[in-house]
C-alpha cells in the first residue's frame, strides 16, 4: 500500500505526535528561523541589503510555520518549551555559523615600538595593503600600521604580527563601507622570495598565501 507522508503521520499514536513530534518540529523550525535571523541582523549592520532581504523572507516563513503549530496546540506545554529551547539554540547556531563563514571586513590597527617596515613588508608580501605612520606613545616613539582585510584573513595577519612583533598591540574593528579595498591577491612564488631574509622566515612560510 502506497501512503502519503501525511497519511502515515495520521496513523501514528496521537500522544506520540502531541508530546514528541510536534514539539520537535517546532524546536527545529525555531533553530532555523532564529539562526537565519541572527545572520540577517549581522548582514543589516554591515550594509548587505540583498542578503538581509532574502534571509528575512525565509526567516518569517519558517517562523509562521512554528507559530501555526503553537496556535493549534495551545494546551500543549511541550510546544512552549520547544519554542523557547529552539530560540536559545538558534541564537547560538546563528553566531556559530556567522563565525564560520566570516562575513564582513575588518580594519586592523597595529602599534609597535619596533621598526615597522619589516612587518609592513611582510603584510604587503602576503597581499595586504598597509599604511605605516610614526607616532609617540607613553614610552617613546611607535610605528602605527593600518590594514583593511577580510574577516577570514584575520588569523593570517595576526600570525604575522605575532611572529615579527610579538609585543605589538593591535586592534580590529568592523568596516561598514569601503572603496577599492586592498584585499589579498594571488602572489607568485618569486614575489615571496624575500621572506627568507626575514627573521622567523620558516614560520612566515606557513602563513603566507
Amino acid at each position: 500500500m502506497n501512503a502519503s507522508p501525511i497519511e502515515l503521520f495520521s496513523l501514528l499514536d496521537p500522544q506520540l505526535v502531541k508530546t514528541v513530534l510536534i514539539p520537535l518540529l517546532i524546536f527545529f523550525a525555531r533553530i532555523c528561523d532564529v539562526s537565519i535571523g541572527t545572520i540577517r541582523i549581522i548582514s543589516v549592520s554591515r550594509g548587505m541589503k540583498l542578503m538581509a532581504a532574502v534571509l528575512g523572507f525565509f526567516e518569517v516563513l519558517i517562523w509562521l510555520f512554528a507559530i501555526e503549530q503553537i496556535i493549534q496546540n495551545l494546551t500543549n506545554m511541550y510546544t512552549y518549551l520547544a519554542f523557547a529551547a529552539g530560540y536559545a539554540a538558534g541564537t547560538y547556531m546563528g553566531i556559530f555559523i556567522e563565525e564560520k563563514i566570516s562575513m564582513g571586513v575588518l580594519m586592523m590597527r597595529i602599534i609597535t615600538r619596533k621598526e615597522g617596515k619589516p612587518l609592513a613588508d611582510a603584510l604587503r608580501g602576503a597581499g595586504f595593503g598597509v599604511t605605516r605612520l610614526s607616532g609617540s606613545g607613553a614610552h617613546g616613539p611607535v610605528n602605527i600600521l593600518f590594514t583593511v582585510i577580510k574577516r577570514k584573513d584575520f588569523k593570517k595577519v595576526s600570525d604575522l604580527v605575532k611572529i615579527l612583533h610579538p609585543d605589538a598591540f593591535y586592534t580590529a574593528e568592523e568596516v561598514k563601507s569601503i572603496h577599492s579595498p586592498p584585499f589579498p591577491v594571488p602572489q607568485s612564488g618569486r614575489s615571496r622570495a624575500w621572506f627568507r631574509f626575514l627573521p622567523g622566515h620558516r614560520k612566515l612560510s606557513r602563513v603566507a598565501p
